[in-house]
């Protein structure tokens, strides 16, 4: 939980401008002409605290959030770890997707389908990279950067993988939702009245946006198991 609330203060602003430019993809003329203008134009009209508007409305949801998340997946990899203690990649799949339907409580199929695939590929990557990283010594230690790295890693698959997802995500939450009679008639318009390049609308500041994320939650995650793992050190 304190990852997922340290991780949205340092990257909202590029969340915000992420779903800004969704969201005025609709407007005709557009409002935006870019990402430099999107945050040009909200520090003038309203300071450099417009590009944290909705932030306390997102750190509550995210700190839970993100409890839930890495709680459910340690809780699954746990019960699917070999003998030699190891979590191979398809597991791990499992297990991402697993805390990813988990942690969406609400029940709008665009967000679960979002989040279950988001955290599917995260993990999988992650434990991927760690497993390739570790070799035959599951208990090698990492040290921050190559965590952080790894973690960057998977973030920019998450990101390429389902942005797709995350467009018809916004459209379902935003003010012309009322026009989409589902989550598959959202995408279908999408593709049919503004092509496939529709569904990669936003694609660079949410992979800024969600590489750093990702490093930061993976990296904190760690260091406070190392922590507690210490504290509370079993036999």
């Amino acid at each position: 939980g304190i990852a997922g609330g340290i991780e949205i203060c340092i990257t909202f602003p590029t969340e915000y401008v992420k779903t800004q430019l969704q969201l005025d993809e609709k407007a005709n003329p557009p409002r935006y002409r870019g990402i430099g203008d999107c945050v040009k134009q909200t520090v003038q009209g309203h300071g450099v605290k417009g590009l944290y508007r909705g932030l306390s409305s997102l750190l509550y949801g995210s700190i839970p959030k993100a409890a839930v998340r890495f709680g459910m997946f340690e809780f699954l990899s746990n019960q699917m770890r070999d003998a030699d203690g190891k979590l191979n990649s398809t597991r791990s799949l499992i297990c991402g997707l697993g805390a990813g339907i988990k942690g969406t409580y609400q029940g709008l199929t665009a967000t679960v389908l979002k989040q279950g695939s988001n955290q599917a590929i995260r993990f999988f990557v992650m434990t991927s990279l760690r497993n390739w990283y570790r070799g035959d010594n599951p208990n090698k230690p990492m040290n921050p950067l190559i965590t952080g790295a790894f973690g960057a890693i998977a973030g920019a698959a998450s990101v390429f993988g389902n942005t797709p997802l995350d467009v018809v995500k916004t459209r379902m939450q935003g003010l012309e939702a009322h026009r989409y009679k589902s989550t598959l008639n959202c995408a279908y318009q999408i593709l049919k009245y503004e092509g496939p390049k529709a569904f990669y609308k936003g694609t660079v500041p949410r992979l800024g946006r969600v590489c750093l994320d990702v490093a930061i939650v993976f990296i904190i995650y760690d260091e406070v198991v190392k922590v507690l793992n210490k504290v509370w050190k079993t036999d």
